[in-house]
């Protein structure tokens, strides 16, 4: 697919000397298409996996046959989405993966910008790249949510720009255990993925906000580390 989707959107790609030819490695991206998750395996020298909803790998049907073998064929691995041990599990996977010795892709944001603004990043690639040791390439796309904006059915040719970044050794910040570590080596990828991208900074993460006054007061007070 790589020769023939590099013919149609002919995509500017930099920094692919940046990525591992081998051993673990994390690439680290902002999200702000489906498409992106297509993008990146396309654009690496390597193969990389990532995860997807699990509901694309258990469609029936024709159109589930289909769904199952190209996200299989791209690298993708089913997980269940969510927090508390849905999220942990898709953590696991990620590890299991990098433990394999391969290339992880991974949004430390969460879930795709519907603004264009690039949100807060999420401890778990910290958490990921602390525990394996593996190296944290950054990733800055651009462009991509013009290929297939949010409810169109089909993909648009349009401009994209791939950077890989210069890898990151984050063992510097501490043991994975650490919470400060954790949040301190999410800041400086998401930092690095800013330099890449140029996007607008949000200042606070991608999800719905809080409902209620309760919950409003619970998370100034006793703000959760989001994984």
């Amino acid at each position: 697919m790589a020769p023939i989707a590099r013919l149609a959107f002919r995509p500017t790609i930099t920094g692919r000397e940046n990525i591992p030819r081998e051993g673990r490695v994390i690439l680290a991206s902002n999200h702000l298409s489906f498409i992106d998750s297509i993008v990146i395996p396309l654009s690496a020298p390597r193969r990389v996996q990532f995860l997807a909803k699990s509901t694309y790998f258990t469609g029936t049907g024709f159109k589930g046959f289909v769904s199952r073998t190209f996200f299989t064929s791209i690298g993708a691995v089913g997980v269940e989405r969510g927090a508390g041990q849905a999220a942990q599990d898709a953590l696991d996977a990620g590890r299991n993966i990098l433990e394999s010795d391969s290339a992880f892709a991974i949004y430390p944001e969460g879930t795709r910008s519907l603004d264009g603004r690039l949100y807060k990043g999420r401890t778990g690639v910290a958490w990921l790249a602390l525990t394996t040791g593996a190296v944290v390439v950054p990733v800055g796309l651009v462009g991509t949510q013009e290929i297939q904006p949010v409810g169109a059915k089909f993909p648009r040719i349009r401009k994209v720009t791939v950077t890989f970044g210069t890898p990151i050794d984050l063992s510097r910040h501490g043991s994975a255990e650490s919470g400060k570590a954790r949040r301190g080596a999410t800041d400086e990828i998401m930092a690095a993925i800013h330099a890449l991208s140029g996007q607008e900074l949000a200042g606070k993460y991608n999800e719905s906000p809080p409902s209620g006054t309760l919950q409003k007061l619970a998370d100034r007070v006793f703000p959760r580390e989001r994984v």
